[in-house]
Protein backbone atom coordinates (compact mmCIF):
# COMPACT_ATOMS: atom_id res chain seq x y z
CA UNK A 1 0.00 0.00 0.00
CA UNK A 2 1.47 2.91 -0.81
CA UNK A 3 1.98 6.04 1.69
CA UNK A 4 -0.59 8.01 1.06
CA UNK A 5 -2.78 6.14 0.76
CA UNK A 6 -2.26 3.84 4.34
CA UNK A 7 -2.61 7.96 5.88
CA UNK A 8 -6.20 7.80 4.00
CA UNK A 9 -7.01 4.99 5.78
CA UNK A 10 -5.44 6.18 9.10
CA UNK A 11 -7.52 9.76 8.74
CA UNK A 12 -10.50 7.51 7.38
CA UNK A 13 -10.73 5.60 10.59
CA UNK A 14 -9.84 8.29 12.94
CA UNK A 15 -13.02 10.43 11.79
CA UNK A 16 -15.37 6.59 11.99
CA UNK A 17 -14.35 6.51 15.91
CA UNK A 18 -15.09 9.92 16.60
CA UNK A 19 -18.62 9.67 14.93
CA UNK A 20 -19.37 6.18 17.04
CA UNK A 21 -18.37 8.13 20.20
CA UNK A 22 -20.47 10.70 19.20
CA UNK A 23 -23.64 8.02 19.36
CA UNK A 24 -22.57 7.07 22.94
CA UNK A 25 -21.25 3.83 22.98
CA UNK A 26 -21.68 1.98 26.15
CA UNK A 27 -19.35 -0.62 27.99
CA UNK A 28 -16.34 -2.09 26.79
CA UNK A 29 -16.66 -0.84 23.04
CA UNK A 30 -16.50 3.08 24.08
CA UNK A 31 -13.54 1.83 25.95
CA UNK A 32 -11.92 0.30 22.91
CA UNK A 33 -12.81 2.88 20.59
CA UNK A 34 -11.67 6.02 22.83
CA UNK A 35 -8.32 3.59 23.48
CA UNK A 36 -7.65 3.10 19.31
CA UNK A 37 -9.01 6.92 18.71
CA UNK A 38 -6.12 7.94 21.58
CA UNK A 39 -3.63 6.46 19.84
CA UNK A 40 -4.45 7.52 16.54
CA UNK A 41 -4.78 11.28 17.26
CA UNK A 42 -1.13 12.17 17.30
CA UNK A 43 -0.62 10.58 13.94
CA UNK A 44 -3.75 12.12 12.28
CA UNK A 45 -2.36 15.44 13.70
CA UNK A 46 0.90 15.04 12.34
CA UNK A 47 -0.56 13.60 9.21
CA UNK A 48 -2.49 17.32 9.40
CA UNK A 49 0.33 19.10 9.56
CA UNK A 50 2.08 16.73 6.57
CA UNK A 51 -1.11 17.75 4.03
CA UNK A 52 -0.46 21.52 5.08
CA UNK A 53 2.77 21.78 4.15
CA UNK A 54 2.36 19.45 0.87
CA UNK A 55 -0.66 22.32 -0.20
CA UNK A 56 2.01 25.24 0.61
CA UNK A 57 4.76 23.54 -0.89
CA UNK A 58 2.64 23.82 -3.91
CA UNK A 59 1.37 26.86 -3.67
CA UNK A 60 4.71 27.90 -3.24
CA UNK A 61 5.90 26.37 -6.20
CA UNK A 62 3.56 28.22 -8.65
CA UNK A 63 4.42 31.84 -7.21
CA UNK A 64 7.69 30.81 -8.93
CA UNK A 65 6.46 32.36 -12.05
CA UNK A 66 5.99 35.77 -10.74
CA UNK A 67 8.99 37.98 -10.47
CA UNK A 68 7.57 39.58 -7.51
CA UNK A 69 7.51 36.62 -5.49
CA UNK A 70 10.26 34.69 -7.09
CA UNK A 71 12.14 35.66 -3.80
CA UNK A 72 9.73 34.83 -1.27
CA UNK A 73 8.68 31.52 -3.09
CA UNK A 74 11.63 30.32 -3.35
CA UNK A 75 12.67 30.93 0.54
CA UNK A 76 9.26 29.28 1.51
CA UNK A 77 10.30 26.11 -0.35
CA UNK A 78 13.41 25.80 1.18
CA UNK A 79 12.28 25.63 4.20
CA UNK A 80 9.02 23.69 3.69
CA UNK A 81 11.36 20.70 1.70
CA UNK A 82 13.60 20.75 4.77
CA UNK A 83 10.10 20.01 6.95
CA UNK A 84 8.60 17.66 5.14
CA UNK A 85 10.96 14.52 4.85
CA UNK A 86 10.89 15.13 8.78
CA UNK A 87 6.98 15.08 9.03
CA UNK A 88 7.23 11.53 6.67
CA UNK A 89 9.78 10.08 9.27
CA UNK A 90 7.73 10.78 12.58
CA UNK A 91 4.20 9.29 10.98
CA UNK A 92 6.41 6.11 9.33
CA UNK A 93 8.37 5.93 13.13
CA UNK A 94 4.51 6.12 14.65
CA UNK A 95 3.43 3.71 12.22
CA UNK A 96 5.75 1.20 13.16
CA UNK A 97 4.11 -1.94 14.76
CA UNK A 98 4.05 -1.38 18.39
CA UNK A 99 5.67 -3.79 21.25
CA UNK A 100 2.90 -4.06 23.48
CA UNK A 101 5.37 -4.45 26.54
CA UNK A 102 6.79 -1.04 25.94
CA UNK A 103 4.49 0.94 28.00
CA UNK A 104 4.57 -0.97 31.17
CA UNK A 105 7.13 -1.14 34.55
CA UNK A 106 10.04 -3.58 34.39
CA UNK A 107 11.77 -5.59 36.44
CA UNK A 108 15.40 -4.95 36.87
CA UNK A 109 17.72 -7.72 37.69
CA UNK A 110 21.87 -7.33 38.51
CA UNK A 111 24.23 -10.09 39.04
CA UNK A 112 28.22 -9.77 39.24
CA UNK A 113 29.78 -12.04 36.26
CA UNK A 114 33.56 -12.18 36.37
CA UNK A 115 35.81 -10.27 38.72
CA UNK A 116 35.07 -11.49 41.95
CA UNK A 117 34.93 -8.28 44.80
CA UNK A 118 35.77 -6.03 42.27
CA UNK A 119 32.06 -7.46 40.05
CA UNK A 120 30.02 -6.85 43.11
CA UNK A 121 31.48 -3.70 44.03
CA UNK A 122 30.55 -2.06 40.39
CA UNK A 123 26.72 -4.46 40.61
CA UNK A 124 25.93 -2.14 43.41
CA UNK A 125 27.24 0.89 41.52
CA UNK A 126 24.92 0.05 38.59
CA UNK A 127 21.86 -0.61 41.01
CA UNK A 128 22.26 2.80 42.68
CA UNK A 129 23.13 4.11 38.84
CA UNK A 130 19.38 2.79 37.52
CA UNK A 131 17.79 3.78 40.94
CA UNK A 132 18.85 7.44 40.42
CA UNK A 133 17.96 7.24 36.04
CA UNK A 134 14.00 6.39 37.57
CA UNK A 135 14.65 9.38 40.14
CA UNK A 136 15.33 11.70 37.27
CA UNK A 137 12.47 10.53 35.39
CA UNK A 138 10.54 10.89 38.16
CA UNK A 139 9.44 7.16 38.40
CA UNK A 140 9.05 4.73 41.43
CA UNK A 141 11.84 2.41 41.84
CA UNK A 142 11.49 -0.12 45.02
CA UNK A 143 13.59 -2.63 45.76
CA UNK A 144 12.67 -6.78 45.58
CA UNK A 145 16.06 -8.11 46.83
CA UNK A 146 19.32 -6.57 47.96
CA UNK A 147 22.00 -9.38 48.53
CA UNK A 148 24.93 -7.60 49.86
CA UNK A 149 27.98 -9.52 50.13
CA UNK A 150 29.35 -7.66 53.05
CA UNK A 151 32.02 -5.30 51.82
CA UNK A 152 29.54 -2.93 50.14
CA UNK A 153 29.65 -5.47 47.06
CA UNK A 154 25.77 -6.83 45.44
CA UNK A 155 25.15 -10.64 45.10
CA UNK A 156 22.39 -10.10 43.28
CA UNK A 157 19.97 -7.02 43.18
CA UNK A 158 16.27 -7.11 41.66
CA UNK A 159 14.48 -3.84 41.92
CA UNK A 160 10.33 -3.08 40.56
CA UNK A 161 10.56 0.34 38.45
CA UNK A 162 6.58 1.49 38.04
CA UNK A 163 5.81 4.65 35.66
CA UNK A 164 4.63 5.31 31.81
CA UNK A 165 7.01 3.58 29.36
CA UNK A 166 9.23 2.11 31.62
CA UNK A 167 9.98 -0.79 29.57
CA UNK A 168 10.79 1.23 26.17
CA UNK A 169 13.62 3.27 27.96
CA UNK A 170 15.37 0.26 29.79
CA UNK A 171 14.88 -2.48 27.68
CA UNK A 172 17.79 -1.92 25.64
CA UNK A 173 19.84 -2.03 28.89
CA UNK A 174 19.89 -5.91 29.02
CA UNK A 175 23.23 -7.21 28.38
CA UNK A 176 26.70 -7.51 29.86
CA UNK A 177 28.39 -4.32 31.45
CA UNK A 178 32.10 -4.17 32.09
CA UNK A 179 34.04 -1.90 33.97
CA UNK A 180 37.69 -0.89 33.75
CA UNK A 181 39.57 0.18 36.27
CA UNK A 182 42.19 0.33 39.60
CA UNK A 183 40.39 -1.59 42.20
CA UNK A 184 40.94 0.09 45.81
CA UNK A 185 42.38 -3.18 46.67
CA UNK A 186 44.74 -3.07 44.29
CA UNK A 187 48.29 -2.07 45.46
CA UNK A 188 50.45 -2.39 42.12
CA UNK A 189 47.67 -0.04 40.58
CA UNK A 190 46.65 -2.37 37.69
CA UNK A 191 43.41 -1.78 36.06
CA UNK A 192 41.06 -4.61 36.00
CA UNK A 193 38.18 -5.77 34.11
CA UNK A 194 35.05 -7.06 35.84
CA UNK A 195 31.86 -7.66 33.96
CA UNK A 196 27.97 -7.41 35.66
CA UNK A 197 24.88 -8.90 33.85
CA UNK A 198 21.45 -6.86 33.40
CA UNK A 199 18.44 -7.98 32.69
CA UNK A 200 15.29 -6.46 32.35
CA UNK A 201 11.92 -7.55 31.96
CA UNK A 202 8.32 -6.15 31.66
CA UNK A 203 6.81 -6.84 34.20
CA UNK A 204 3.51 -9.31 33.82
CA UNK A 205 0.29 -9.35 35.17
CA UNK A 206 -1.68 -12.12 36.63
CA UNK A 207 -3.67 -11.73 33.30
CA UNK A 208 -0.71 -12.03 30.89
CA UNK A 209 1.02 -15.50 32.47
CA UNK A 210 -1.56 -18.33 33.69
CA UNK A 211 0.70 -20.36 36.15
CA UNK A 212 -0.59 -23.21 37.42
CA UNK A 213 -0.23 -24.33 41.37
CA UNK A 214 0.42 -27.59 40.35
CA UNK A 215 3.36 -26.74 38.10
CA UNK A 216 5.34 -24.98 41.19
CA UNK A 217 7.72 -26.38 44.14
CA UNK A 218 8.01 -24.09 47.36
CA UNK A 219 10.44 -24.42 49.48
CA UNK A 220 10.71 -22.31 52.99
CA UNK A 221 14.00 -21.83 54.56
CA UNK A 222 15.74 -19.37 56.96
CA UNK A 223 17.29 -16.24 55.61
CA UNK A 224 20.92 -16.73 55.63
CA UNK A 225 21.95 -13.28 56.92
CA UNK A 226 24.95 -12.78 55.03
CA UNK A 227 23.20 -11.47 51.85
CA UNK A 228 20.15 -10.66 53.22
CA UNK A 229 19.30 -7.82 55.15
CA UNK A 230 18.39 -9.50 58.52
CA UNK A 231 18.48 -12.74 60.38
CA UNK A 232 15.45 -14.21 61.69
CA UNK A 233 14.49 -17.36 63.79
CA UNK A 234 11.37 -17.79 61.14
CA UNK A 235 11.33 -19.89 58.16
CA UNK A 236 10.62 -16.54 55.88
CA UNK A 237 12.58 -16.84 53.02
CA UNK A 238 10.92 -18.48 49.79
CA UNK A 239 12.00 -20.34 46.68
CA UNK A 240 9.73 -21.06 44.14
CA UNK A 241 10.18 -23.31 41.24
CA UNK A 242 8.49 -23.76 38.01
CA UNK A 243 8.66 -26.96 37.20
CA UNK A 244 7.76 -27.35 33.18
CA UNK A 245 10.69 -24.09 32.56
CA UNK A 246 12.91 -24.78 35.41
CA UNK A 247 13.01 -21.23 36.55
CA UNK A 248 13.58 -20.44 39.97
CA UNK A 249 13.32 -17.77 42.15
CA UNK A 250 14.35 -17.14 45.71
CA UNK A 251 13.09 -14.29 47.70
CA UNK A 252 14.17 -13.12 51.32
CA UNK A 253 14.16 -9.53 51.58
CA UNK A 254 11.15 -9.49 53.52
CA UNK A 255 10.25 -10.60 56.98
CA UNK A 256 7.31 -12.03 56.12
CA UNK A 257 7.21 -15.37 54.33
CA UNK A 258 3.98 -14.08 52.62
CA UNK A 259 5.41 -11.25 51.29
CA UNK A 260 8.39 -13.11 49.89
CA UNK A 261 6.25 -15.23 48.26
CA UNK A 262 4.15 -12.40 46.49
CA UNK A 263 7.31 -10.78 45.46
CA UNK A 264 8.67 -14.30 44.14
CA UNK A 265 5.57 -14.84 42.03
CA UNK A 266 5.69 -11.37 40.58
CA UNK A 267 9.41 -11.98 39.30
CA UNK A 268 8.27 -15.34 37.82
CA UNK A 269 5.38 -14.04 35.84
CA UNK A 270 7.75 -11.65 34.60
CA UNK A 271 10.63 -14.41 33.83
CA UNK A 272 7.64 -16.39 32.08
CA UNK A 273 6.45 -13.22 30.21
CA UNK A 274 9.50 -12.52 28.86
CA UNK A 275 10.30 -16.02 27.98
CA UNK A 276 6.94 -15.90 25.95
CA UNK A 277 8.21 -12.93 24.14
CA UNK A 278 11.42 -13.81 23.02
CA UNK A 279 9.75 -17.25 21.67
CA UNK A 280 7.39 -15.14 19.58
CA UNK A 281 10.22 -12.79 18.58
CA UNK A 282 12.04 -15.89 17.28
CA UNK A 283 9.40 -17.16 15.58
CA UNK A 284 8.39 -13.81 13.82
CA UNK A 285 12.26 -12.49 13.06
CA UNK A 286 14.18 -15.96 12.88
CA UNK A 287 16.78 -14.37 10.00
CA UNK A 288 17.34 -11.04 11.52
CA UNK A 289 18.95 -8.81 14.11
CA UNK A 290 18.43 -5.48 15.17
CA UNK A 291 20.85 -2.93 14.61
CA UNK A 292 21.07 -2.22 18.72
CA UNK A 293 22.32 -6.21 19.54
CA UNK A 294 20.23 -9.16 19.74
CA UNK A 295 18.97 -8.91 22.79
CA UNK A 296 21.04 -12.07 23.97
CA UNK A 297 22.09 -11.41 28.08
CA UNK A 298 25.45 -12.78 26.75
CA UNK A 299 26.25 -9.66 24.74
CA UNK A 300 28.95 -6.96 25.96
CA UNK A 301 27.05 -4.07 25.17
CA UNK A 302 28.79 -1.29 27.46
CA UNK A 303 32.29 -0.41 28.62
CA UNK A 304 33.05 1.87 31.72
CA UNK A 305 36.45 2.92 31.87
CA UNK A 306 37.40 5.04 34.92
CA UNK A 307 40.89 6.01 33.99
CA UNK A 308 39.89 7.22 30.92
CA UNK A 309 36.44 8.86 32.45
CA UNK A 310 34.87 7.39 29.01
CA UNK A 311 31.46 5.25 28.79
CA UNK A 312 31.31 3.17 25.05
CA UNK A 313 28.52 1.65 23.92
CA UNK A 314 29.16 -0.66 21.76
CA UNK A 315 26.14 -1.62 19.47
CA UNK A 316 25.88 1.58 18.36
CA UNK A 317 29.47 3.07 18.83
CA UNK A 318 28.79 6.20 21.09
CA UNK A 319 31.36 7.00 23.68
CA UNK A 320 30.88 9.66 26.07
CA UNK A 321 33.29 11.06 28.32
CA UNK A 322 31.61 12.34 31.25
CA UNK A 323 31.23 8.57 33.21
CA UNK A 324 30.66 10.24 36.36
CA UNK A 325 27.26 12.10 35.05
CA UNK A 326 26.57 8.31 33.62
CA UNK A 327 26.75 6.90 36.83
CA UNK A 328 24.83 9.50 38.50
CA UNK A 329 22.23 8.10 35.90
CA UNK A 330 22.15 10.83 32.88
CA UNK A 331 21.49 7.63 30.82
CA UNK A 332 19.01 9.82 27.84
CA UNK A 333 21.78 10.44 25.59
CA UNK A 334 22.65 6.55 25.17
CA UNK A 335 18.80 5.36 25.73
CA UNK A 336 17.50 8.17 22.69
CA UNK A 337 20.60 7.03 20.32
CA UNK A 338 19.49 3.34 21.04
CA UNK A 339 15.69 4.12 20.35
CA UNK A 340 16.76 5.69 17.21
CA UNK A 341 18.70 2.88 15.98
CA UNK A 342 16.22 0.80 16.68
CA UNK A 343 13.40 2.57 14.69
CA UNK A 344 16.10 2.74 11.86
CA UNK A 345 16.59 -0.97 11.55
CA UNK A 346 12.88 -1.85 11.90
CA UNK A 347 12.09 1.01 9.39
CA UNK A 348 14.31 -0.78 6.58
CA UNK A 349 12.51 -4.20 7.64
CA UNK A 350 9.36 -2.86 6.51
CA UNK A 351 10.57 -1.43 3.24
Amino acid sequence: MKFADKLDRITARAEELRAALGEALGGEAYVRASKELAELEPIVARVSELRAAEQALNEAETLLADPEMRDLAEAELRSLREQIPGLQHEIRVALLPKDEADARSAILELRPAAGGDEAGLFAAELFGMYQRYADLRGWKFEILEYADTGLGGLKEGIGEITGRNVFARLKYESGVHRVQRVPATESQGRIHTSTVTVAVLPEAEEVDVEVDEGDLRIDVYRASGAGGQHVNKTESAVRITHLPSGIVVAMQEERSQHKNRAKAMKILRSRLYEQQRETLAASRSADRKSQVGTGDRSERIRTYNFPQGRVSDHRINLTLYKIDRVMQGELDEFIDKLTAEDQAARLLAEE
